[in-house]
């Protein structure tokens, strides 16, 4: 059996320097974003979360690595995020965790779920107040119409 190749972003805490590049490139197959922020390669594993350890393994004494990232998800829709923690951060999510009864993993997971759940009902909000706002001056026709004639004009726009 063939082990299959994980395709993972890297999100660093600054841009690169050019011999920083070349060393982790000596490592592994890597293609970088023009500010050097941001990293993609392939690792051979045979999950996306071994693929995740192995990469942050070879590169963490190299490169300022920040999140690692599958970069496409999986059959439900899900993206991997490794993070690494500082110690402090991890002693005090590990406490958390345990009073709530889960492993860190779970704790994080659903923290993480909670808020990108508040962020997107927030922003949902926010986009109904500025339409009831612009609602309050224009008629819903010529709303809609401005609206339509915008996203026929905004390339990569795409209706959900």
């Amino acid at each position: 059996m063939t082990m299959p190749h994980h395709a993972l972003e890297i999100l660093l805490t600054r841009p690169l320097a050019p011999a920083e590049l070349r060393d982790a490139a000596r490592v592994l197959p890597i293609a970088t974003n023009p500010d050097a922020t941001r990293l993609m390669t392939l690792v051979r594993a045979k999950t996306p979360g071994r693929a995740a350890h192995r990469l942050r393994q070879h590169l963490a004494t190299r490169l300022p690595v920040d999140v690692i990232t599958t970069h496409y998800p999986d059959v439900g829709g899900q993206v991997l995020l490794n993070l690494a923690f500082p110690p402090a951060l991890h002693a005090t999510i590990r406490q958390a965790a345990l009073e709530t009864g889960q492993n860190p993993e779970l704790f994080v997971k659903l923290a993480l779920h909670r808020a990108l759940a508040q962020h997107a009902s927030d922003e949902a909000d926010r986009l109904d107040r500025a339409v009831q706002h612009l609602l309050a001056g224009t008629p819903a026709a010529h709303l809609l119409a401005a609206v339509g004639h915008a996203l026929t004009r905004t390339p990569g726009a795409a209706l959900a």
